[in-house]
């Protein structure tokens, strides 16, 4: 059982389901991948987890109790919109969210000044958030989630905007926070990030959960294998096994789907009839791959490769 436990959650917006039984759980110093496409429920589950909303049935407690307002100051959230004050400066912006967390004032303004230096924003600390770049207004974003040192972080979309820089100090700043004992759930349209950081996924579709555990555990369940095969030269391979379908080819290069149960032998020599292969490897689907089989969309799937 997790700290963050969310049972069977439903909500409605007039005739539109935005929830239809919604449930994951989050355990302590545990990352969790929230996935889905755009619409699927994501947002609107962290909001409910906020009390940003209310549900209309259904259960959300931390440590086995209902969540209060005093349990959500010991929350950290990153909305996917930002809900900065854009005329206020990046430091009083710190300071005013962690005075709102329950921080003395001259706790706010060590804090802030320690989160600035963290998330790299120190230099423009005496800036309108509104003069400040998308991505170092995300980086501002995340400074108020974590400003308080929260007992959960509650993330949608928190890679949104952030250039190769940036993501690697998020990413850092992330396992700095699991290692002292932070619980995460973030949602993220970048899927080879959340291979990176996070071993447990929770994929929802219109409202419901349709998949979810270990990445690897996921990945390994697929009905699907790719050989990836690299040949000395231009080469034209045309597998003859059972239910093998190009994904890919380029002038040396050939990426094939096959069914799990392909004897990978049969692969390489099917290849090696073709040309002369010099690298070859036969792995399960990614999670990009795995994400959007779920959701019945191979098309879009073969596509993203």
């Amino acid at each position: 059982m997790g700290v963050l436990e969310v049972g069977e959650v439903r909500k409605r917006f007039g005739d539109v389901v935005a929830l239809d039984g919604v449930s994951l759980s989050v355990g302590s110093g545990a990352i969790v991948g929230f996935l889905g496409p755009n619409g699927a429920g994501k947002s609107t589950t962290m909001r409910a987890v906020m009390g940003l909303i209310a549900i209309d049935s259904g259960s959300i407690t931390w440590k086995g109790a209902p969540i209060t307002a005093a349990t959500r100051r010991r929350f950290g959230y990153m909305p996917a919109e930002r809900g900065m004050y854009p005329k206020m400066t990046v430091r009083d912006q710190l300071v005013y969210f962690a005075r709102l967390a329950g921080l003395g004032s001259t706790q706010a303004a060590e804090a802030a000044a320690t989160w600035m230096r963290r998330v790299d924003i120190s230099h423009r600390a005496d800036d309108e958030v509104q003069a400040l770049s998308s991505g170092n207004q995300q980086r501002v974003q995340l400074a108020i989630a974590l400003v308080h040192d929260p007992e959960l972080l509650i993330l949608d979309e928190p890679f949104s905007g952030l250039d190769p820089v940036a993501v690697e100090t998020m990413k850092t700043i992330l396992a700095e926070e699991l290692s002292r004992g932070t619980s995460v759930l973030f949602s993220s349209h970048q899927l080879d990030l959340v291979s990176d950081i996070s071993r447990d996924v929770v994929i929802v579709d219109a409202g419901r959960v349709v998949m979810e555990g270990d990445v690897q555990d996921l990945r390994e369940r697929s009905a699907v294998r790719y050989a990836n095969v690299t040949f000395a030269g231009d080469t034209t391979w045309a597998p003859v096994l059972p239910g093998a379908e190009v994904i890919e080819r380029q002038a040396r290069t050939t990426r094939v789907r096959v069914h799990a149960g392909t004897d990978v032998s049969a692969v390489l020599a099917d290849a090696s009839r073709a040309g002369h292969v010099v690298e070859f490897s036969f792995t399960p689907p990614d999670l990009s791959e795995v994400f959007l089989s779920v959701l019945d969309r191979p098309s879009e799937a073969s596509a993203a490769l």
